[in-house]
């Protein structure tokens, strides 16, 4: 069963620096039928005005994604991190026991659009670690690449949960089947563009629960770049 969840349907945080919309309960944004999807509790679409950001804060048993699509997203942590994520990379910090980290946009013009993505450690407590990784694109072309996963598999980030965040960029026409090992369930994510996902429509922003099926087809009506998160 495939279940889509519509971009206009999420809840959202507007300020004057800040657009963020939420595909699960998030913040302010509270709605009991959408608490995440298996491990996955947060995904975030946001975009940050030139020279504004995310003060230092602090979390806690938190494996935290960042996948940037538009700008630069300029990353310091109480761990002594200091960098600068674009597209084309990928960030992964652990919060476990405790950390505090701020994010920012440091071009003066440019917004910064990027997705942030939270996924349930499965243990508590951990030593908190920083990890950021350049993502062979090409290697996404018309097919799902892995860019994090729990061993840290084929040069991703690593988890430290039983789950998978693939990427693939597909052009107009280009078909894609997928199959899911036995127990395995998935969360579609399309970040750019048009395509069918086993007939059904969905545009940038829209994504899906794959619920108990093996297979599932994608179609690109635009060029399409899309996440796949394939959890336990």
């Amino acid at each position: 069963m495939i279940t889509v969840r519509k971009a206009e349907a999420r809840g959202s945080t507007r300020l004057d620096w800040l657009d963020s919309r939420h595909t699960f309960s998030f913040g302010d944004y509270y709605d009991p039928e959408h608490m995440g999807f298996r491990h996955l509790r947060v995904i975030n679409e946001d975009q940050v005005q030139p020279n504004r950001g995310f003060p230092t804060h602090s979390h806690r048993d938190m494996e935290i994604l960042s996948y940037v699509l538009e700008g630069a997203l300029e990353h310091k942590d109480s761990l002594g991190n200091g960098s600068v994520i674009r597209p084309g990379e990928v960030q992964r910090m652990s919060a476990g026991r405790g950390i505090t980290h701020s994010e920012f946009n440091p071009s003066r013009t440019e917004v910064l659009h990027f997705l942030q993505i939270w996924i349930l450690p499965e243990e508590s407590g951990i030593a908190p670690s920083y990890e950021q990784q350049a993502i062979d694109l090409s290697a996404a072309r018309g097919k799902f690449h892995l860019i994090a996963s729990r061993q840290g598999a084929q040069g991703s980030v690593k988890l430290h949960q039983d789950a998978a965040m693939s990427v693939a960029i597909l052009e107009p026409g280009e078909k894609l089947i997928h199959g899911l090992a036995s127990g395995r369930r998935a969360w579609l994510q399309l970040a750019r563009g048009a395509m069918a996902l086993n007939g059904d429509a969905l545009k940038a922003g829209d994504g899906a629960a794959i619920d108990a099926d093996s297979e599932f087809k994608i179609e690109a009506k635009s060029t399409a770049e899309m996440l796949l998160f394939d959890l336990a």
